[in-house]
């Protein structure tokens, strides 16, 4: 806000290497300086006492990334969505009617997907639309692998940036699905979308009730259809406050019909829509004294122990843990994210080696997996 008389810089002019207040002119520079006052008299310094707050800021693939910290900007860790071209790379965002901590933990919950997204028979694949088409290089579609097989196995590997969630569905005797999820902490999820594209997102507190998510999606393969990316998200968000269109005061689109014949939820095709039900329903700020963890729950439990652990830290003058910066965030890479079918006996090579290809066979991801 202009520090004359409060007025939304938001809404200013971009000009003179700066941003002009269209309240009554004042200019400031990248710096937060006052720059000029139009209306003050010519001789007069008063602009010299005046300076707004200002942070370095960073574009990359449709996002604006603010550095908050003391001291220089650490260069951002080379991860997919930070490196890949913008041909290659679709942005948008969405509000959330809770608090952020409950948006991120769906993110590292991969045994919600049997339900919540779960489709009772499966649908045409649509370009931009998650579990769409065929899990890896098999016949099989991601919506009937988690419509089939509902009790997975779930390793979570504490790591440098966070931790990593390998999932793991028996289909046969001779068939191993795989899905490879990330969290960088404290509060990115990195996952698979389709074969081809990956979705990072940065779930971020407006205050202790409301949050946005920020998401870039990653494609390895051919570039991305922009437009149709774009319009399929404001079919369900509108501008410019990029709040849903199906929300509470609609019941989420419920029908009880489709319900009973089409999706377990009977909220619609997009999972968007079905993970805003889950995170908005229990309240802003859901009591967790009152929740009863299980063993599907390890990769919440494992995160909520870390946050624990860095919060206690913190106040104790311990350094923030899983600091992406200097040498540490300049060797990442990735992080994959993978959907697949393998080897029953030897999956865990497989999907290593199939997010190998996938990389080698891209325009611009070779050698960046990690």
């Amino acid at each position: 806000h202009c520090p004359h008389r409060g007025a939304d810089l938001c809404f200013g002019r971009l000009e003179d290497g700066g941003i002009r207040c269209p309240f009554h002119g004042w200019l400031f520079n990248v710096d937060g300086i006052c720059l000029e006052q139009p209306a003050e008299p010519r001789e007069s310094n008063f602009r010299k006492k005046i300076k707004i707050k200002s942070y370095p800021c960073q574009e990359i693939n449709g996002i604006i990334f603010t550095y908050m910290g003391l001291g220089k900007a650490p260069p951002l860790p080379h991860f997919d969505c930070f490196v890949a071209p913008e041909t290659h790379s679709f942005a948008f965002k969405g509000y959330l009617e809770c608090n952020w901590l409950q948006a991120v933990e769906v993110g590292i919950d991969p045994s919600h997907a049997s339900f919540l997204h779960r489709y009772l028979k499966d649908h045409d694949p649509e370009y931009g639309l998650q579990f769409g088409g065929m899990s890896g290089d098999s016949e099989v579609t991601m919506t009937s692998v988690l419509r089939n097989h509902v009790c997975p196995d779930i390793k979570v590997e504490e790591n440098e940036f966070g931790m990593r969630l390998i999932t793991t569905r028996k289909m046969n005797r001779e068939s191993m699905h795989v899905r490879v999820t990330n969290l960088v902490f404290p509060n990115l999820i990195v996952i698979p979308m389709t074969n081809d594209m990956s979705i990072s997102q940065w779930h971020v507190p407006i205050d202790d009730k409301h949050s946005w998510w920020y998401a870039i999606f990653t494609a390895f393969d051919d570039e991305i259809d922009k437009e149709a990316m774009r319009n399929q998200r404001l079919e369900l968000y509108s501008l410019p406050d990029y709040r849903p269109r199906i929300n509470k005061t609609t019941n989420y689109g419920y029908d009880p019909e489709e319900q009973r014949t089409t999706t377990f939820t009977g909220m619609g095709m997009d999972i968007n829509v079905h993970d805003q039900w889950a995170v908005e329903s229990p309240g802003h700020i859901y009591d967790r004294s009152k929740e009863h963890l299980g063993a599907a729950d390890k990769g919440i439990i494992t995160y909520r122990r870390s946050l624990i652990k860095a919060i206690n830290g913190l106040i104790e003058g311990k350094p923030a843990p899983f600091l992406l910066q200097g040498e540490a965030g300049s060797k990442l890479r990735g992080p994959v994210a993978i959907d697949t079918t393998a080897d029953i006996h030897s999956w865990n090579d497989d999907w290593k080696s199939q997010d190998k290809n996938k990389r080698e066979h891209s325009t611009w991801a070779k050698g960046s997996g990690t």
